[in-house]
């Protein structure tokens, strides 16, 4: 640090300026950057974006400046009242002499304690396996009902219900109600969370809120929240707070949204995209359809060309049949001829061997009492009677003399 006072003297006379500016040269080589924390007291934004306001405690309070380039990463507004946290180096405002500081970034009190909460829980859960991608569900892409976990009374609830509606409206919505910020509201979401996982009559859950401060998001930074998140039956999608903002909800959750809106936009199907894709769908099937009936009817032209008429077959068939019949009785006639023949020879043959007919020529047959037929003169004795049969009638006689 310099020693200014060297160059000193009692009877040195010193302009304003030049003291206001070895007074600024002082105080801004004495104080590195650093942190105060304050309340802001007549907090005012200058046309040209500069803020302009004092911090102070029960004791004091100190002119601070946040200039324009600086104040634009800043993610709110510091109103009058707030307590707030600035990193910052001292100065003197030299045109007035005004003991001032000059601010390079502002945060919310406490936030530092909040983050490093944030932090600590966030690499936990992470430890355990609760963000690993190998346990998140797919979110259904045809949910047939879908659960809403909010606040009834949120602008973000009809955001996601606006949503839906113009998205995919005939699908139920099954709202489970509970506070998302104050005392309590964490201990509320989760019993809300664990009734829709026991109901299990939706095919997925969002999980909801608007934007806010770290400290409105925190009932979504608690760990009873997460695991509530992590054991739900239903697959999960986190639509905490804006772009920007990350909720441990976020992380366990099986998708995460910017947004509310986006979320219900996640949730189900756009309504005319299905329609433009049914549109295509008929397009294709009906150029498939019409492909398949010209591909059918060549074929039956084909088919047609070597195809003969119900009345030429009958024709064809009627000439087979005549065929047939003339074969038939050809064959029949054939044998009947035949068969005649065979009965011709059979008479003649019996004609020639009928007794009868040798008879006609004068002969005659003899037989004994007993009726047998005598060949031979060794079987007659003199004095036997027989039989002697002629063409026409018989006669008995007595045999008289045997020649052998």
């Amino acid at each position: 640090m310099a020693d200014f006072s060297a160059n000193i003297t009692p009877s040195h006379l010193f302009t304003v300026s030049e003291l206001n500016r070895l007074a600024r040269n002082v105080l801004e080589q004495s104080f590195p950057l650093f942190w105060v924390s304050g309340e802001v007291s007549n907090f005012t934004r200058a046309a040209s974006g500069h803020w302009y306001f004092s911090l102070k405690d029960t004791g004091a309070q100190v002119r601070c400046v946040m200039f324009k380039g600086r104040n634009s990463y800043v993610d709110f507004t510091p109103r009058e009242g707030d307590k707030i946290e600035a990193r910052c180096t001292v100065t003197l405002y030299e045109a007035r002499g005004d003991f001032q500081l000059t601010v390079e970034f502002v945060q919310r009190a406490g936030l530092g304690a909040l983050f490093e909460a944030f932090e600590k829980l966030k690499n936990k859960l992470s430890s355990e396996g609760l963000f690993d991608a190998a346990v998140k569900r797919a979110i259904p892409k045809h949910p047939q009902q879908i659960g809403i976990v909010t606040s009834p009374d949120a602008a973000a609830l009809r955001d996601v219900l606006t949503t839906l509606k113009r998205r995919m409206p005939n699908i139920p919505i099954v709202i489970y109600p509970s506070p998302v910020q104050g005392k309590g509201a964490a201990q509320l979401i989760v019993n809300a969370i664990n009734m829709a996982s026991e109901r299990a009559e939706c095919d997925v859950l969002i999980i909801c809120r608007g934007g806010g401060s770290i400290e409105d998001l925190w009932q979504f930074n608690e760990e009873i929240v997460a695991r509530a998140i992590a054991n739900c039956s239903i697959p999960t999608i986190s639509g905490v707070g804006h772009e920007t903002d990350f909720t441990i909800c976020d992380f366990v959750a099986d998708m995460r949204a910017a947004t509310p809106t986006a979320a219900a936009e996640l949730a189900t199907p756009a309504r005319n995209g299905l329609i433009l894709a049914l549109r295509q769908l008929k397009q294709q099937l009906t150029r498939n359809i019409q492909f398949t009936l010209s591909q059918r009817a060549q074929a039956l032209d084909y088919l047609a060309r070597s195809l003969i008429s119900p009345s030429q077959q009958i024709e064809q068939q009627k000439t087979q049949l005549a065929q047939l019949t003339y074969r038939l009785n050809a064959s029949v006639n054939q044998q009947l001829q035949t068969k005649q023949q065979h009965l011709l020879r059979l008479k003649q043959n019996l004609t020639h061997l009928n007794p009868q007919a040798v008879l006609t020529r004068g002969y005659a047959f003899v037989q004994n009492k007993l009726g047998a037929i005598v060949s031979a003169s060794q079987q007659l004795q003199s004095g036997d009677e027989v039989t002697l049969t002629f063409s026409t009638g018989s006669a008995d006689a007595t045999i008289t003399k045997i020649k052998p």
